[in-house]
């Protein structure tokens, strides 16, 4: 009988230690879902802020960077709204609002400076890898078109940001820029062009390789691979558990965070809920596909070194904006086309096909059913895009290379996207919003990122305002604000307000990454 005590009672205590053991071993400082540009992004800011926190990103895949933020699954380029006609809308009364540009090109520029600071300190050691110089256009054909892009560069132009723009109607101009645009092409159609040398290619997927891999160099900084996070629960100390299958047994284990941030792309919106956090209700997603026409032929690649942007279709989504685009991937000069939308019910391109009915639930389903019913426009134009035949493909791509044949081009999928799909705070009707919005606790202990373009390229700017919300105390401190000033010279100064400051960032930038530099004349934006 004593035995049988005795053994009950060293049990017992053997359970108590190990679970406090388990406890104290298993508390993180921050744990992040996803290993995408976003995660590692926030991983690299956060260990400059404060290199004593502890970290671990999981990804439920072979490697970081292998859904949105690989090569072929994201557009690629800088966005830093030189070329996209998506971000300069016509009003009703003509005039061109380019608010939206100057957003995303101040917040492209946070990007340039933080991948300069890691360049400049050798922490990547060849910016090469995953950004190179290409310039950036638009065209467009026909006469209403043509007066659109006339009136979007005299209001760009106008705006230091802008500087280096060209625009142009001149055919013989635009074939040098582009002459695979201009060759058999029907010499009486009005076409019209911008062009600036400053724009960029990203390949995000090389990036977020490169942060990852500086990351794993610090003890306290942990990726771990095939591990997907199925669930989470709040701890009384205010603390997140948050649950992990191991893919490759099937175990699942439990891990505590202070901080937790959800990036991880599609299945973010899912993850998100099952937080039970109030900020999270009412969100619902709506899934859009891509496929790319990938260029065989490498002299026809040899004659295109831009991306040229077109206009989207009406009630095309905007990441469906056509262009044809100069990349670089892996060392290699790629010419793509594209993308041609598509859609599926996953959230993934690695995901599920239930993903979809999956994420509707009581609090969602109204903002589902009145955004659907108010974009049957986009719905008409997915069903389209998806019965698309080859030849149909082809035609497309006429439409800005004339001479394209069908033997030069293959067939390639690329990523997937969930658009952010909740109740309008004005109207409080169901819509569906294009770009990326931070979803956080009202305590700032957890944030998700949701939505998509011009995501990856915004990435800095984005992880900065999260980490402005989410730890709101530690970005006060003397310390943190000489950090980030170092990090992102011209962080909290609007750079219209600066332009020495301005040429002076440009400048550094440019020459760290390889760029090409146009400098503002303050004087000429005196007047």
């Amino acid at each position: 009988m004593r035995k049988s005590i005795l053994l009950v009672v060293c049990v017992t205590f053997l359970f108590f230690s190990c679970k406090k053991h388990d406890t104290e071993q298993e508390t993180v400082d921050v744990v992040m879902v996803g290993g995408g540009i976003m995660s590692v992004t926030l991983a690299n800011l956060l260990n400059e802020l404060d290199p004593s926190l502890s970290m671990v990103i999981y990804e439920r895949l072979d490697n970081v960077g292998l859904e949105s933020s690989a090569a072929l699954n994201n557009a690629g380029t800088g966005h830093a709204a030189l070329c996209e006609l998506n971000y300069t809308p016509e009003l009703s009364d003509g005039t061109i609002d380019i608010k939206k540009a100057i957003s995303v090109n101040e917040s492209f520029e946070l990007s340039r400076q933080f991948w300069s600071y890691l360049v400049k300190n050798k922490e990547i050691e060849n910016p090469k890898t995953f950004i190179n110089p290409v310039a950036h256009m638009s065209f467009v054909t026909g006469e209403s078109n043509s007066e659109f892009l006339k009136k979007r560069y005299e209001a760009l132009i106008k705006n230091p940001l802008f500087t280096g723009m060209q625009f142009s109607e001149n055919r013989e101009e635009i074939q040098k820029w582009v002459p695979l645009i201009i060759d058999g092409r029907n010499e009486n159609q009005k076409i019209a062009a911008t062009r600036i040398e400053t724009g960029t290619d990203v390949n995000f997927g090389a990036l977020t390789k490169e942060l990852a891999k500086r990351i794993t160099k610090f003890d306290n900084k942990d990726i771990l691979f095939r591990h997907e996070v199925v669930n989470f629960k709040r701890n009384d100390d205010k603390t997140w558990k948050v649950f992990v299958k191991d893919l490759q047994t099937n175990k699942v284990s439990s891990i505590n965070a202070k901080f937790l941030f959800i990036g991880a792309g599609g299945a973010t919106l899912p993850l998100l809920e099952k937080t039970k956090i109030p900020e999270a209700r009412g969100y619902g997603g709506f899934p859009v596909s891509g496929e790319w026409l990938v260029c065989n032929n490498p002299e026809i690649i040899k004659k295109h070194a831009a991306k040229v942007y077109g206009k989207a279709a009406v009630g095309s989504p905007p990441m469906s904006v056509p262009h044809l685009d100069t990349r670089i991937i892996d060392g290699k000069k790629e010419l793509i086309f594209g993308p041609f939308a598509g859609w599926s019910s996953k959230f993934l391109k690695n995901g599920s096909w239930v993903d979809l009915p999956e994420s509707v639930n009581f609090y969602n389903v109204r903002a589902m059913l009145e955004a659907g019913l108010e974009n049957m426009a986009l719905t008409e134009y997915l069903v389209g895009q998806v019965l698309m035949t080859p030849e149909q493909r082809l035609e497309a791509l006429k439409q800005y290379m004339p001479e394209a044949e069908m033997k030069d081009w293959d067939l390639r999928i690329a990523g997937q996207r969930v658009q952010i799909i909740k109740l309008d705070d004005t109207t409080s009707k169901g819509i569906l919003q294009f770009g990326t919005e931070v979803v956080s606790s009202q305590d700032g202990s957890v944030a998700a990122l949701l939505g998509a373009s011009p995501g990856a390229s915004t990435s800095v700017s984005i992880m900065v305002k999260l980490i402005e919300k989410c730890f709101a105390d530690q970005i006060k401190t003397p310390q943190w604000q000489a950090k980030m000033k170092e990090m992102i010279p011209s962080y909290g100064i609007n750079l219209l307000s600066d332009l020495q400051l301005t040429n002076q960032i440009r400048k550094e930038t440019s020459e760290n990454l390889g760029l090409v530099y146009k400098e503002i004349d303050i004087e000429k934006f005196k007047k």
